[in-house]
């Protein structure tokens, strides 16, 4: 038996080779449902959402950009109806749209039967600020369990129900959790289940807390959002905090990464919080170190070339874009296709070997060369990586 010294005893080899422990929870059992062809719920893939920005009403502009959050990976994505130019686009947007659409309602009640009529895949209904809401609950349910419809029930720390807040004082992880259960049950009191659950809250910590308490508290299936989170940086910053704990402990079936920026940022970075939890199948990485004095080329244009490049890329390769000879060859190495720079040139490594070294302005394009031998030439379908000098580079 092979041993090592530890702690001045020799342990066999053998205990270093267990499995490690499992480090994400398993997923929280909940109820299924089918969101138009999405399921969601434990027994199906974490979904990512957005929501256009466009005027509803505005067909084809509000199409084009579900298009964009498509190409982007949205799976799911919801449009708000404020009026009744944009009830009566539903039906158009939701027999166009490639993806599931949610009709986001507020205020008006009549919002939600045109959205159910209409054919929208989900309808999200905020019962705090929903005009006579409770007196509704049973024509609502009737409606979206013959048109097999499933209500989001989003309870938001900003709109929180006026009778929940005068009892208890704050929009409280309490006030959230009782608010979004009390409408719940309004529902089940007509025999309708078909629910999935939001609490949103701005501060990423009270919405850790509030989606621990609504997790004990039923099996629906819930959808996270921290909520206002602010511009690209900051809100990418809570998003991942709130969503990293969540996730890992088993808590939550599909997200949207609110932001103050595009939507196609939103699900982008939904997906990448995903990939890096191992919860959506991966796709092309790129890694890049963040640059310092030792470095002999400019590392951040250059990864932002590579990724500009590769944009569409179809297959899921790991690239390392490396600045200098300390720690760029040992990355490179690791990656499936990597560049280690110095002195204006690239060494370009495959398989974590040396292949070639070329001049700084080339290294792009034989990143690109490489990485289309290991995966095949792209399906037609998909994007083409964009050369230097292409459209996305200016």
């Amino acid at each position: 038996m092979t041993t090592v010294e530890q702690k001045g005893e020799r342990v066999p080899t053998d205990l270093f080779l267990q499995p490690p422990p499992r480090l994400l929870a398993q997923r929280r059992p909940t109820r299924q449902l089918m969101v138009g062809n999405v399921g969601v719920g434990n027994e199906h893939p974490i979904s990512v959402q957005s929501m256009t920005t466009t005027v509803t009403a505005d067909i084809n502009a509000t199409l084009q950009q579900i298009a964009e959050l498509t190409a982007a990976g949205c799976d799911i994505v919801r449009v708000a109806v404020p009026s009744q130019d944009d009830a009566d686009a539903l039906p158009e947007i939701a027999r166009r749209s490639k993806i599931p659409v949610i009709a986001d309602i507020h205020f008006q009640p009549k919002y939600v039967f045109a959205a159910i009529d209409a054919g929208c895949a989900a309808v999200r209904v905020n019962p705090g600020n929903i005009r006579k809401f409770d007196d509704k609950v049973k024509d609502i349910a009737q409606a979206a369990k013959d048109h097999g419809t499933p209500i989001r029930i989003g309870v938001n720390a900003g709109s929180l129900d006026p009778r929940v807040l005068a009892k208890i004082g704050a929009a409280t992880p309490d006030a959230l959790v009782e608010s979004a259960l009390w409408e719940c049950s309004l529902f089940e009191e007509h025999d309708f289940r078909d629910i999935k659950v939001s609490v949103k809250h701005h501060d990423p910590l009270t919405v850790i807390h509030t989606y621990r308490l609504l997790a004990e508290r039923c099996d629906y299936p819930l959808h996270l959002g921290v909520t206002e989170a602010g511009p690209a940086m900051q809100g990418t910053a809570k998003s991942a905090t709130a969503f990293g704990v969540l996730l890992a402990e088993g808590i939550g079936d599909t997200l949207r990464v609110s932001l103050s920026s595009p939507p196609v940022d939103e699900v982008k970075v939904g997906a990448h919080i995903l990939r890096s939890l191992g919860m959506r199948p991966k796709s092309l990485e790129i890694v890049s170190c963040p640059s310092c004095g030792r470095a002999q080329v400019d590392v951040h244009t250059l990864a932002q070339k590579v990724e500009a490049a590769f944009d569409g890329f179809p297959y899921p390769l790991r690239v390392a874009v490396m600045g200098c000879v300390v720690n760029g060859p040992g990355e490179a190495r690791d990656a499936d296709i990597g560049v280690s720079c110095g002195n204006g040139k690239g060494q370009i490594f495959v398989g974590g070997e040396v292949i070639t070294t070329v001049p700084e302005d080339k290294i792009v394009d034989t990143l690109i060369d490489e990485a289309l031998k290991l995966g095949g030439e792209p399906d037609e379908q998909l994007h083409e990586p964009q050369r230097p000098g292409h459209q996305g580079l200016q």
